[in-house]
């Protein structure tokens, strides 16, 4: 079972992966003990394609920072991230954050996802904000070593 970091249509080179592996698997043990890792691929791309996807796939015609299509199987989470690091960079000068702290809400919002979270309505979005402001506390305790 598998975390993979993959390039569609646009190189880009996350540093740290080993870190990032071992963060998402600490996130998910947080969340609940039944739940392992399985197949997860964070797929890397343009606003161009994340658009093919949204319109291919949802029927939705704009842009978004990421899609989340779950393949979890019981308590086995699986699943392909796409993320456009272009929508992810135009968010990240609107929020005033680092590009690379705007990724890591986007990768977890993706796992929180397969993890069952959602987003739909406001008081899903709070629990969704909740969450991720968890993993991204834990991303800088590991990062750190203090964990």
């Amino acid at each position: 079972k598998l975390i993979n970091f993959l390039n569609h249509d646009i190189f880009y080179n996350l540093k740290g992966k080993r870190l990032y592996k071992r963060w998402i698997k600490e996130v998910v043990k947080s969340i609940s003990k039944e739940f392992k890792i399985g197949d997860i691929n964070i797929v890397f791309c343009t606003d161009r394609y994340i658009l093919e996807v949204n319109n291919q796939y949802l029927k939705h015609n704009y842009y978004t920072d990421i899609i989340t299509f779950d393949n979890c199987d019981g308590s086995t989470l699986s699943g392909d991230l796409v993320i456009s690091l272009e929508t992810v960079e135009q968010n990240s000068l609107d929020y005033s954050v680092s590009f690379i702290d705007e990724l890591n809400r986007v990768i977890i919002h993706g796992v929180l996802h397969l993890a069952g979270f959602k987003d739909g309505t406001d008081i899903e979005k709070k629990e969704m904000r909740i969450q991720e402001e968890k993993a991204l506390q834990l991303f800088s305790l590991i990062k750190n070593g203090s964990n």
